[in-house]
């Protein structure tokens, strides 16, 4: 085996984020010009991301936004999709049989510690090796000054490199004048990425220090806006302050109003608007969350064409919020819109795809997925809501295979295990089914999918007991799982015991009456003599009687 180019130093003081991938990108991106600029194209996001400038003809999407119109921050898991799509990119042009030698990977930024593991998975040595050694030679000491890291701290704002923000912008925010205009930037990008990156501690503690230091209006808007989001947007519904959300919007609202600037006052107070739907939504109140997001459109009428995506934002909450309140029409008028406003964006596709499923508008959804995945990096969620879509459509072979693609993107997805598992059981395919159920319990051990598919292949293998232990655990930790109590019933007929059967597939039929459920229940009540309820269970169930 031979190296594909010289050992790369992957220490993030050299370069930064994707240190080892610009280096394997610039080795490569010229013959892959010459011999497959289809594949180059293909994966244009993620070779502007890791190696900035490399591509010489003009970038896609949005880079024609100022820095005050770029208000998407990606969210930490896109680097997962740069990852997958570099190592497929660069599997594709490598040749085959070469070694990626890698030293100082202890000290790597996270995207390329990340990379690292997603080529070493997904990778076979005989296609690609990647060697790593954890040391390697200690670089110079960084003396980039203020302004060289804000520069850095900015893109990979826009890129999604959070670890990266934060690193660069806490040296940033100790080499800058507590209150200035520098120190402000970086706080409000560290705060934010501290806040995606589950650091909330530590955000709260920064926005409360810029609160301390500044007097500027705006500035005391903007934290308030961020200390609400830590609160509305705690992934564990259970840990959010809902309450006290609303009082920091209130008080970015109030202060937003206040603004001299007609342009900035239209955008901050709509801005916050948004944000205090997003609480009303959370709350239940959605009628009150959509005159909230109404009332932002209508400021976002006085920016003229400035700030495009804080308009394509609105209409895809609008959207949201019309299709929850069975709207569905008007919610798809709005996704329209937003498409137009960014047609390079893949998750309004995704977004309005999820609704045309729902509308049993399957052809129409796959379209949109097909889309989402076209303009994206390699995006688990697509590939999974296709497979949704493709098994509404009867093409269970291409589900199974999007299901497959997921899992190999992400191994850490349940819900694609859920999935296929129960797919494979469905098709009797036991032993492929259980190896899914044994990897997504791994991940997630109290999962009830995961534990009713369970139950349903030691019932196949005549294992009651194991059965009865995993349904019972199903329905445990999920009451309202029809399919465990349906399924348990079945198991408890087999295993002798009809008025149990009954009882739980009653309890079934509660939750999720089926034709195939009331067929189950009338052998049960058969067994037990009861010939009337059967005769009616049957007649429910489309049979005789």
């Amino acid at each position: 085996m031979r190296l594909l180019l010289p050992p790369v130093d992957a220490h993030r003081r050299i370069r930064g984020p994707y240190t080892v991938a610009a280096a394997a990108l610039h080795f490569l991106i010229p013959a892959a010009l010459e011999r497959s600029p289809e594949l180059v194209e293909a994966h244009e996001t993620e070779i502007r991301a890791a190696a900035p400038g490399l591509l010489d003809r003009a970038p896609p999407g949005r880079s024609f936004l100022s820095d005050e119109e770029r208000i998407l921050v990606p969210a930490p898991r896109r680097t997962l999709r740069l990852a997958n799509g570099l190592t497929e990119f660069i599997a594709g042009t490598a040749e085959p049989g070469r070694v990626l030698a890698v030293c100082n990977a202890a000290h790597a930024d996270h995207t390329d510690i990340e990379l690292l593991q997603v080529m070493t998975r997904r990778l076979p040595p005989e296609r690609l090796a990647v060697w790593v050694w954890t040391e390697g030679p200690q670089p110079p000491p960084d003396r980039r000054d203020a302004g060289e890291l804000w520069a850095i701290v900015d893109r990979c704002t826009q890129e999604g490199f959070l670890h990266a923000v934060v690193e660069l912008g806490e040296r940033g925010l100790a080499g800058t004048e507590p209150g200035s205009r520098l120190w402000w930037n970086f706080a409000q990008r560290t705060a934010t990425a501290l806040g995606g990156l589950g650091r909330r501690a530590e955000a709260a503690e920064l926005w409360e220090s810029v609160r301390r230091a500044s007097q500027v209006p705006a500035v005391h808007a903007a934290s308030a806006y961020g200390l609400a989001m830590l609160d509305a947007r705690d992934p564990d519904p259970a840990a959010r302050d809902l309450g006290r959300a609303r009082g920091w919007l209130n008080q970015a609202i109030a202060i937003s109003t206040l603004l001299p600037d007609p342009g900035e006052r239209a955008f901050k107070l709509g801005f916050d608007r948004n944000a205090l739907a997003l609480v009303e939504f959370r709350l239940g109140r959605l009628r009150e969350a959509l005159a909230l997001v109404e009332s932002a459109i209508e400021l976002a009428r006085e920016l003229g064409d400035r700030h495009p995506v804080h308009r394509m934002v609105l209409l895809v909450n609008r959207a949201q919020l019309l299709a929850a309140l069975g709207h569905a029409k008007e919610a798809l008028e709005d996704y329209g819109a937003a498409v137009a406003l960014d047609p390079g964006f893949p998750d309004t596709y995704l977004d309005r795809g999820n609704l045309c499923y729902r509308l049993g508008r399957y052809e129409e959804a796959l379209a949109d997925y097909e889309t989402a995945i076209r303009l994206s990096p390699p995006l688990p969620e697509a590939y999974y809501n296709r497979a949704q879509a493709r098994l509404a459509l009867g093409e269970t072979a291409a589900a199974l295979a999007d299901l497959g693609r997921v899992i190999e993107l992400d191994p850490e997805y349940v819900d694609a295990y859920v999935n296929r598992a129960g797919l494979l059981a469905g098709l009797e395919r036991d032993e492929e089914a259980r190896r899914d159920v044994e990897a997504g319990l791994a991940l997630a051990p109290a999962n009830p999918h995961l534990l009713a598919v369970l139950g349903q292949l030691e019932t196949a293998a005549g294992r009651f007991a194991a059965a009865r232990e995993a349904f019972d655990r199903a329905i445990a930790a999920a009451p309202e799982l029809a399919a465990a109590w349906a399924n348990r019933g079945i198991l408890r007929y087999e295993a002798g015991d009809p008025e149990g059967a009954v009882a739980d597939l009653s309890r079934a039929i509660e939750l999720e009456p089926q034709p195939d459920l009331h067929a189950n229940r009338a052998v049960a009540l058969r067994a037990l003599g009861r010939e009337a309820e059967a005769e009616a269970d049957e007649r429910l169930a489309g049979g005789p009687g």
